[in-house]
Formats: C-alpha cells, sequence, structure tokens
C-alpha cells in the first residue's frame, strides 16, 4: 500500500470522536480509495500536533520517534478492541493487558500540594519527560470508558469500503464522514447502472 502525509484538517471527525479521543486516536490510521493510506501519526511532529490539538501534550514538546511508536502502539491496540466490540468477538488478551499497562503506567489524578508562599494547589504529578506516558494513559482511560459505557453499543465501522474508521452511529448514519457517504451512494449508483446495461 502506498502511504502518503495527509493533514488532520483535510479530513473530518468522524460522530463521537470530538467526545471520545480514544476513538480519534484509532481513526488516526486511514485507509483511502486506491490502495493509499495516510497516517496522523506517522512522524513525531505529526504525533505531537495531534496530541497537542487535543490538549494532550504541549505544542513544542519535542517529541521523539519513540514516543510516536508508543502512540501508535496503543492506536493498534484500540483499534483492536473497538474492532472486536463491533464485530461482536471476545478481545485479544495483548489489547486489553495493553491498555490496562497505558492507564497505570502514571498517575492521573492532580496531586494537593503545598507552596510556602501561596498554600495549597494542585498540579498533574508527571514530569515533562513523562508526557507521552500521560496522555497514553487518558487515550486508554477513555478507550476502557467508551467500550464500557452506552455509547458502546452504538459503536460502528465505517460502511464505506475501504474507510477503516470507526463512529458512535446516531440515528441511521453508517457513514464516518459525508465524503464516505457521497463514495458508497456513488458506488451503489454505478452498480445499479451497470446492472442494468
Amino acid at each position: 500500500m502506498d502511504e502518503f502525509v495527509m493533514e488532520e484538517a483535510s479530513w473530518p471527525s468522524a460522530p463521537g470522536e470530538a467526545e471520545h479521543p480514544a476513538l480519534a486516536l484509532a481513526n488516526s490510521a486511514l485507509a483511502l480509495p486506491g490502495g493509499h493510506t495516510a497516517d496522523l501519526l506517522g512522524t513525531p511532529a505529526q504525533a505531537e500536533r495531534w496530541l497537542a490539538q487535543r490538549d494532550l501534550a504541549p505544542a513544542g514538546a519535542g517529541l521523539a520517534e519513540v514516543c510516536a511508536t508508543q502512540l501508535r502502539s496503543l492506536r493498534e491496540q484500540v483499534r483492536s478492541l473497538l474492532a472486536s466490540r463491533v464485530a461482536g468477538q471476545p478481545a485479544l488478551p495483548a489489547a486489553v493487558t495493553a491498555v490496562n499497562d497505558a492507564m497505570t503506567r502514571v498517575p492521573t489524578a492532580s496531586l494537593l500540594l503545598w507552596d510556602p508562599k501561596t498554600g495549597p494547589y494542585r498540579a498533574a504529578p508527571h514530569p515533562t519527560t513523562a508526557i507521552v506516558e500521560h496522555a497514553l494513559a487518558i487515550l486508554a482511560a477513555d478507550a476502557a470508558d467508551l467500550l464500557t459505557s452506552p455509547d458502546a453499543a452504538r459503536l460502528a465501522a465505517c460502511a464505506s469500503p475501504p474507510c477503516n474508521r470507526f463512529l458512535v452511529k446516531h440515528g441511521r448514519r453508517q457513514w464516518c464522514s459525508t465524503r464516505c457517504g457521497d463514495r458508497a451512494r456513488a458506488a451503489r449508483a454505478y452498480a445499479r447502472r451497470a446492472a442494468m446495461d
């Protein structure tokens, strides 16, 4: 498959991504028509931009390739869990373990701290060096929340091949975007015309 760089802004969000960053993570690798793919986390700079747009990392954090690799690895585990849920199949134990490991690797609650001059305040306990681990923990916790929430019953795979994105269905909509819906309708119309010839 050919892979090419694609800016995130050029592809609309799937229903449910705004509420569930783990869904957006799962959808950050796209299968496109013509055998093309796009990876919104393909480089450290893209991964950093993706995290910063979701307030999971500061802009200019300087992510290294190892950090982008960790993010892509969690994405594949979350995709596996979503696919299992949509198909009504048992989840792969490795995917469950990966999400649990990411959730528990770093504390995510803000701790109570005390400054001698200003008094009590709360701050995240993770040092700057643990930015990615903190983001992974938040994304993993959101994946667990999504899979155990009422939205889990509305999870679906986009019904417009070759799209590989997931969505939280609202009403009868079966596609992750208008673009995919238009492509599916055009394919059906072409198939009807071809059948008539």
